[in-house]
Order: C-alpha cells, then structure tokens, then sequence
C-alpha cells in the first residue's frame, strides 16, 4: 500500500454504502485512497509492513472511534481513552467501530473465542439492553404492560372480533389464611365491588375474580376503559384479566391476561430484568445448571469400564479393576457375584439386563 491511485473494492458503487478514504498518511501508508463498503466482510491482506495494521486500527478504527466519542458530552469524553487523529485528508461515511486486535490473553478451562478476543463483552451488553425477552413457556414476547398499552390492546383485539368485544374488566383478590372466602367478598361488597366473577383455588390459596367494570367495546367511551384498568392493575396488584362475556353463558368466552411485571400472565413465570450476567457462562446467574458454565460434564463411559464385552466376569471383563492397585475390587466383585447368582463364566454380552446392571451399578452392601 505504498502507491497513490485509487482503490475501489467490489460492490462500492453506492454512495452511502462504502467507508471512503482519501489521502491516507498514516504511518508507512503513502497517501492511498480506498473505498471499503459496509454492510460486507472485508479481508485485509499483505505482506509483512505493507501497512495492513495502519489501515485497518490506526486509520479506520481510530476515526470510527474518536468521532463517536465527540457524541459524548465533555464530561463524558474525559473518562473515556480516545485515540489520536489519524494522517489522511478526509474519510467519508465511517460508522462508529469496535476493534478485536490480536493480543497474548491468560488461557483458563473457562477461555473461549469470545472471552479471548473481549466479544463476549459486547455481545453481553448487546443482548441485555437491545434484546426481546421471550416466554420460555409460550415463546410469546415478555413485556411490562401499562394502562395504556393495556387499553390500546383491548381495543385492537375487540375490533378485530365480528361485533366487537362484550368483556369484563376483572383483577384478583387473595383470600388471607384464617379468612373466608365470604368475608372477603362482604368487604369487597362494603367497597362497591358487588360482582364476582369467580372463585379458584390456586397453589397459593383460594383466589376471587372481581369484576370491576363491564363493557361493550367498541360502543363504549375510551375513558371508560382506561379507568377501568387503571383501577384493576392498581388493585390486583398489577395483574388484571379481560373475560370476553359469551352469549351463552354455558360456554366461557376468551381470557387475556396482562401484567405490568416482567411477567408471562398466561404462563405464570415471572422474570427478572435482562443484565449482562445472564449472558455469562462465568456467572452464577447465567451458568448452565448442568455443567456451571464449563461446556462439559465428568460422567461414566461404560464402554470403557466394559470395552470387551465377549469376555466373563471372572476373565476381567471389568477392565478397571484388573490393575493391581484395584484387584482387591475384583475380588470383591467374584465374591459378591457368587453369593447373587451372578454368573461368573457367562460372557458381559449375554448376562440379563437386571445382571448387568447389578455388576455396573451394584447395591447397598457392596
């Protein structure tokens, strides 16, 4: 990269596609112009010194990285390590730019690619800010509802039902132990709650649906149903349900469910807020339960214990106890085999199934 010609990779024709270079002086680079375009991966090769490293980190990654650090405000920009302005006239559509350079990093049983390199990082923060949470019951979306966004649904899913919506606006009620259900519903009546829906039983207790409002939508006024949810989430804690209302009231119409928690109403699962921890596999709260984040787990081959499985018990068909430090085992197995019926001159392969699992696996006396 020593010559002055311009320099146009493939498919950079559009305009707003391509990060474009002019006059780069940086170190050994003589005044080259380049387009790169974006959206493509890019391979910078070359020889040793033919300026790979000047292009790609102290050219292009630089000036990603200074400007988008003059978006931050000055108090900001003086905790952040900013790079200096590279030697080139003018470059032309550079977004903002993250560097993986090679370095020597300390190899753990933990270290991957991505820990390595510092991706793993990013990746994190990626995933916990920009990420949608998803139900690991339903797979359906888990969201904070609010009044509004409640009422706006409501409305949407009533329009799209042929004659519209006859529902009611309900929010539950725990009865308290060493408290009945109608002593509840006597001071719920002392509050105007008059109309209950239902009563059930749930793993917490006896639960009483209240009704706080019935309506009819879309004929009924908007600021009716806002009030109406605003109170239920408010009183059922941030949990509210809509019953669609049938006709025949033999047959129970549609229930949706809605929370104002990190919280999949239809599943019952409540979730935390997303942090880069989950994303960890170097963390308690995103470790895998099975292997705690290592990626393996110790376990029993017995293929190994057993490779050969022509052979009988008493001609070694447990290979590790034919060693010398384990023949006592042997022994132990000869001997017990014979006081179970086991028999010793079978080969592996033919003994039941209940035999088999007896000699792998054994019992509370030996």
């Amino acid at each position: 990269m020593t010559e002055h010609s311009p320099n146009t990779l493939p498919d950079s024709s559009a305009g707003d596609d391509a990060i474009r270079i002019h006059g780069a002086r940086q170190n050994n680079l003589k005044n080259l112009d380049l387009d790169i375009p974006l959206g493509k991966i890019v391979v910078v090769t070359g020889v040793s010194g033919s300026g790979k490293s000047s292009l790609v980190f102290d050219t292009v990654y630089a000036e990603g990285q200074r400007r988008y650090v003059e978006t931050f405000s000055p108090y900001a920009r003086q905790f952040l390590d900013r790079m200096d302005r590279p030697q080139v006239d003018r470059i032309e559509g550079i977004p903002p730019a993250i560097a993986i350079d090679q370095t020597n990093p300390v190899r753990t049983s933990r270290s991957t690619v991505g820990t390595m390199t510092e991706l793993a990082d990013h990746l994190k923060l990626l995933f916990a800010r920009a990420a949608q949470l998803h139900c690991r019951g339903c797979g359906a979306p888990v969201r904070r509802d609010s009044a509004q966004s409640v009422a706006l649904d409501v409305q949407r899913r009533a329009g799209l039902l042929p004659g519209g919506l006859r529902g009611a606006i309900v929010f539950a009620v725990a009865v308290p132990q060493g408290m009945t259900a109608a002593h509840i519903t006597e001071q719920l009546a002392a509050q105007g709650y008059t109309r209950i829906l239902g009563e059930r039983q749930t793993p917490q207790g006896t639960v009483l649906d209240v009704v706080q409002d019935r309506l009819r939508l879309p004929a009924d006024e908007t600021a009716r149903l806002s009030e109406a949810v605003e109170a239920a989430l408010r009183l059922g804690q941030g949990r509210m349900e809509v019953h669609e209302l049938a006709a025949d009231a033999a047959e129970p119409g549609a229930v949706w469910r809605y929370s104002a928690d990190l919280h999949c109403a239809d599943c019952d699962i409540h979730y935390r807020d997303p942090s880069p921890g989950l994303f960890s596999f170097n963390s308690p709260v995103g470790a895998c339960d099975t292997c705690r984040g290592f990626g393996r787990v110790i376990g029993i081959d017995f293929g190994l214990i057993v490779p050969d499985e022509a052979k009988t018990l008493r001609e070694g068909a447990v290979r590790p106890w034919q060693t010398a430090s384990f023949s006592e085992c042997q022994d132990d197995l000869i001997k017990y085999a014979n006081k179970r019926g086991i028999p010793l001159d079978t080969p592996f392969r033919k003994l039941s199934a209940a035999q088999r699992k007896w000699v792998l696996e054994g019992e509370p006396e030996w």
